[in-house]
């Protein structure tokens, strides 16, 4: 029988299939930080397919069950995570707290939302790695509030070296279900893009605030 897939081929696949990873290199997305990319990443989308939104909240969960047997609660990252680490929460039956970017204007002015307890072993999802500033910014928020961050698990990162760089500064251990590498060699053996394309993809990844197309 063939062998089964890895998690993050398997990952890749799906994340290319429903397009929730777009790859464009002929003609590229521009990020809000003003990068010219030729890849494009929304996985809120999988919040659309059941089997892969099942799918994947459970490798997650399992992961976690793997690596951090004692987590005791989950916390995702507003907004994009909040859908994914509420199924996580729910396959481990385990309480789930949002974070966002900056506490609120008005009302609580809560920044952490959810019950929590001070202490808590926990383990924050992410659905996206890319410079890891803002997941980094969510880390801080629980921390000043004692919450006992374990580690961060996220969808998928563009395995950037800076990200590498900061999660290390931070004393923050990050797991990811895929990656970009993963992910390119998915796309030029299912056929999303060209052979040709592949070095363009690759070349992005080493100097992406640099890059742009020829």
């Amino acid at each position: 029988m063939p062998k089964e897939p890895s998690t993050a081929k398997k990952v890749s696949e799906y994340l290319l299939q429903i397009k929730a990873i777009k790859l464009e290199p002929k003609n590229p997305f521009t990020w809000a930080s003003g990068w010219q990319s030729p890849i494009y990443c929304d996985n809120r989308i999988t919040l659309s397919f059941p089997e892969i939104r099942r799918f994947l909240g459970q490798a997650m969960a399992n992961e976690i069950k793997t690596n951090y047997p004692q987590t005791k609660a989950i916390a995702g990252v507003a907004t994009g995570a909040i859908g994914i680490g509420m199924l996580v929460a729910e396959a481990l039956d385990l309480p789930f707290m949002y974070v966002r970017p900056q506490p609120k204007k008005h009302g609580r002015q809560n920044q952490i939302e959810g019950q929590y307890d001070v202490g808590a072993p926990t383990v924050v999802v992410e659905d996206l790695i890319s410079t890891g500033k803002s997941s980094l910014q969510a880390i801080d928020a629980l921390r000043n509030a004692n919450i006992n961050v374990l580690g961060m698990l996220a969808l998928f990162s563009y395995e950037f070296d800076v990200a590498e760089a900061n999660m290390k500064d931070a004393a923050v251990e990050l797991t990811t279900l895929s990656g970009y590498n993963t992910l390119i060699e998915t796309a030029v053996a299912a056929g999303y893009i060209e052979p040709e394309q592949e070095e363009v993809l690759k070349q992005w990844r080493k100097a992406p605030a640099l890059w742009s197309p020829k």
